[in-house]
């Protein structure tokens, strides 16, 4: 017997601070799926994703244990749009499709109500309309430049670049049911993301009617 389960979409650009929203929900006890930890699972070396890549890219983006440098191919796939593209081809049906069979299982366990995606192109992908609500999260432009630049150890003009190869907050924004403005302290993010999880439990009341 299936229950209901609110599927939530938990999105917004590079270094914007997704991965503390989430990290909330899953402490207030929301099921979060991690798609960019999915992809990094499905491009293990000899993994499917990976077989597709490396023929695609070549060897010279491996390290010494075969697995996949992720530095190298991003300044591949951030400077170049068809190969960005390539890229998410490969790995976006594959992470999909494991969204969809823990969505199932979920179904199936009463105690679970609250089904979150942490993923990045979740509108870029077309998938919004696969979700009862979209959390769109963001931070002022500067901000997320230098955090990007801190996280990923590259220069102002490569963060720019790989800012800009995203749909800009203002596009997200149009999708929102809930924001969450990262730009503050950690305690304002936390305060935010706490506020939203009490709308989307008063949600699954007014949707599973």
């Amino acid at each position: 017997m299936n229950h209901f389960l609110l599927t939530v979409a938990l999105t917004g650009g590079i270094a914007t601070g997704k991965s503390i929203a989430s990290k909330v929900f899953e402490n207030l006890g929301c099921t979060v799926f991690y798609a960019d930890r999915e992809a990094h699972l499905l491009m293990e070396p000899e993994k499917p994703a990976w077989k597709k890549i490396v023929h695609h890219f070549g060897t010279s983006i491996l390290n010494q244990d075969q697995t996949i440098n992720r530095s190298k191919l991003g300044k591949i796939v951030f400077s170049d749009e068809k190969q960005r593209r390539f890229l998410n081809s490969v790995t976006h049906p594959l992470v999909n499709k494991r969204r969809l069979k823990l969505i199932d299982k979920l179904k199936q366990n009463p105690r679970n109500h609250i089904f979150i995606s942490e993923a990045a192109l979740t509108i870029e992908a077309g998938l919004a309309d696969e979700f009862d609500k979209i959390i769109v999260v963001f931070c002022s432009p500067k901000i997320q430049t230098r955090r990007l630049m801190k996280r990923d150890g590259i220069s102002e003009k490569e963060a720019r670049n790989r800012i800009r190869s995203q749909m800009p907050h203002q596009e997200k924004k149009k999708y929102a049911d809930y924001l969450i403005d990262t730009s503050g302290s950690i305690s304002s993010t936390v305060e935010q993301a706490e506020k939203v999880y009490r709308f989307l439990i008063m949600d699954i009341t007014s949707l599973s009617r």
